[in-house]
């Protein structure tokens, strides 16, 4: 679907830039017929010089951010992601979690609520997939340098190991980290990924899970419109 839409806008493209290059050239050429009679030699040069700029400047309109043609400015090149929570079969977690680039890294900010009080292993998971009941169709942790299973201080850890969530009494948590592990693009693009709220805390320690237990959410990551 996308390189469809990636046709056609280029088809669209091409035709924009050849009816503007058809009718700057029309002007142009009329102007220099009159000059010509003039014999202005330095301003037919100008007018040349002028028509290619105009042409040019289409050519040079950048591309927007699924990689088709844009006939206006780029924005301001902030970049954000966001992943909504859905609770899986027998369980009532659900949250939203945004991904937004900054300075230091990605900066993850998580609201989730329907928690038992105490912490929860909170993961990005390899697959985008959160059709199977239990949660299991995510597959396991996004991991594409083959680590081990560790915290996210550690230099040495799977990309998607978050840590955990904390839940207070009323079975919220609230979770915010910058990671400068994960990205959105390359290898560790988190982009199409999914991510998954666990029964139990993560102990950081058991591999390759840090025995976190069930699978009580997931949702999908997907590029903020």
């Amino acid at each position: 679907m996308l390189n469809t839409n990636i046709d056609a806008e280029l088809l669209a493209f091409n035709k924009l830039f050849t009816i503007r290059y058809v009718i700057n050239t029309c002007i142009i050429t009329h102007q220099v017929k009159n000059l010509k009679q003039k014999n202005m030699k330095a301003n037919i040069t100008l007018l040349i010089f002028s028509l290619l700029l105009v042409n040019l400047k289409i050519v040079a309109q950048p591309s927007n951010d699924n990689g088709s043609m844009a006939m206006s400015a780029p924005s301001d090149g902030n970049q954000k992601a966001t992943c909504v929570l859905s609770p899986t079969k027998g369980n009532n977690v659900s949250g939203t979690i945004t991904f937004t680039k900054v300075k230091e890294g990605i900066k993850v900010v998580a609201d989730v609520e329907g928690l038992t009080k105490g912490k929860h292993g909170f993961h990005i998971h390899d697959k985008g997939d959160c059709s199977a009941p239990d949660g299991s169709s995510a597959g396991g942790h996004f991991n594409p340098e083959g680590m081990a299973h560790n915290g996210p201080p550690d230099m040495e850890r799977h990309a998607g190991d978050l840590g955990n969530l904390e839940a207070n009494a009323a079975g919220k948590a609230h979770y915010e980290y910058v990671d400068n592990m994960i990205s959105f693009e390359g290898a560790n693009s988190i982009i199409g990924k999914s991510v998954i709220v666990h029964e139990k805390a993560d102990d950081f320690v058991t591999q390759p899970t840090g025995n976190s237990g069930g699978r009580q959410a997931c949702g999908v990551i997907d590029i903020s419109k």
